[in-house]
């Protein structure tokens, strides 16, 4: 149980940790490539740990020596596997999502698992992609959810069509793995793409590590066959996601912060559009070449797609109710698939404080100015609801969080940067 104490006018700095986006790509590039790679800055935490001991259990030589992870690369040629393996990912959806096609590239059978959680969150669309492409994958409970079972002998390629509206994750695995194909690679999305600056991010941890795709927009990518990565120096982004709740301090306190290690000018995380809705709702904004500074205003509410950066919805979620006015949220019907239903977690939680918050079946509407009052809360075992818990906490006496370690999930160091304010 973690009590929040309320602060007013918070004015502090924060080391923003390496994004967690960013290390589980440039993971598996690194495994790929032929050589030795050093991944500089990397986020260490429970869920890029699962990444790196999947990627372990192929075979590949990892040392971790953080922030740092040197990763002994094998040119995309796994160990062969006698017999069946299980690989557990706990409830790392990007883990299993990016890894799955990687492992299609190992020679073997292999079980890939999950917590309970994990066996709620679809994978059908990525499987039926991989199934197109050659590879013998089924889910075998046949209900398009985990687990998955791969009788792994490489990735034969070929074109493929995927429906994009409920993670680009499914795009982000075949794009990682699709350089190792034995046959060019062509996704044709269909139906729209969720999420799309994290297909940006993709794109940009292969273009670092010597592969290139030829695109159109978010509706069409080809992967030439025969690309390899080539080992590397890898300077790891601090985490936009990450430095959100500390944006978001200074917007309910009317404080000040700056979060380093953020750089503005160049970082492909979407989540940075956090920083526009800010600007919008009252807070004053500065960008600088490694750091960004937020200072709260008078703050109004907002109506806004937030399709591009879902994780970003629990930050805004949490500075809504101390805005003027009601905030819309939109375009997020994906964020059920998350960690938790993450729109009727929050719904939950929000009113157990008083907010009159109402569910729609794609987002959530939530009114400003409603007088709220501390209880305990439950995150439900997830740690973006956690972290946004903690900013409501800095105004509502009484708050406390249960579970509080679920930050641990992809930030271990939040509860200590957080006291340190």
């Amino acid at each position: 149980m973690k009590p929040i104490k309320p602060t007013s006018n918070v004015d502090g700095r924060v080391n923003i940790p390496g994004s967690k986006s960013v290390t589980h790509r440039a993971l598996i590039a690194a495994a790929l490539a032929e050589g030795e790679s050093i991944l500089k800055d990397c986020l260490i935490c429970e869920d890029t740990l699962f990444t790196l001991k999947a990627l372990e259990d192929l075979g590949i030589l990892i040392s971790v020596k953080n922030p740092n992870i040197i990763v002994s690369g094998k040119g995309g040629r796994f160990l062969p596997i006698p017999k069946k393996r299980e690989i557990y990912m706990g409830n790392s959806g990007t883990s299993y999502r990016l890894f799955l096609t990687t492992a299609a590239l190992a020679q073997g059978e292999i079980l890939l698992s999950g917590s309970p959680r994990m066996q709620e969150r679809p994978i059908g669309s990525l499987v039926k992609a991989l199934n197109q492409l050659g590879v013998d994958v089924s889910c075998i409970a046949q209900n398009d959810l985990p687990p998955v079972l791969i009788q792994a002998k490489g990735l034969p390629g070929g074109s493929v069509e995927i429906e994009g509206t409920q993670s680009s994750q499914y795009v982000s695995s075949l794009l990682l793995s699709g350089p190792y194909a034995k046959k060019d690679v062509e996704i044709r999305i269909t139906g729209g793409l969720v999420s799309q600056p994290y297909i940006d991010i993709t794109l940009d941890v292969m273009k670092t590590f010597g592969v290139s795709v030829v695109r159109d927009g978010y509706t069409y990518f080809k992967v030439p066959s025969g690309q390899r990565y080539q080992a590397c120096r890898f300077q790891t982004d601090g985490d936009v996601s990450s430095a959100s709740y500390f944006w978001a301090t200074a917007a309910v306190t009317g404080g000040t912060m700056i979060t380093k290690n953020i750089h503005p000018h160049t970082t492909r995380q979407g989540d940075l559009g956090l920083l526009d809705i800010l600007e919008r709702m009252g807070c004053y904004v500065e960008q600088r070449p490694d750091r960004v500074l937020v200072q709260g205003g008078v703050l109004s509410g907002i109506d806004v797609d937030m399709s591009a950066m879902p994780d970003m919805v629990p930050t805004l979620a949490a500075i809504a109710p101390f805005a003027n006015g009601k905030t819309v949220i939109r375009n997020v019907a994906h964020l059920r698939y998350k960690e938790s239903d993450r729109l009727r977690a929050i719904t939950s939680e929000w009113r157990k404080l008083g907010s009159r918050i109402e569910e729609m079946d794609d987002g959530i509407i939530i009114p400003g100015g409603d007088r709220l009052t501390g209880t305990t809360v439950d995150p439900h075992n997830d740690h973006r609801l956690a972290m946004s818990l903690a900013v409501i906490g800095l105004r509502v006496q009484g708050i406390s969080v249960k579970n509080e370690t679920c930050v641990n999930k992809s930030f271990p160091q939040f509860w200590e940067l957080w006291d340190q304010l």
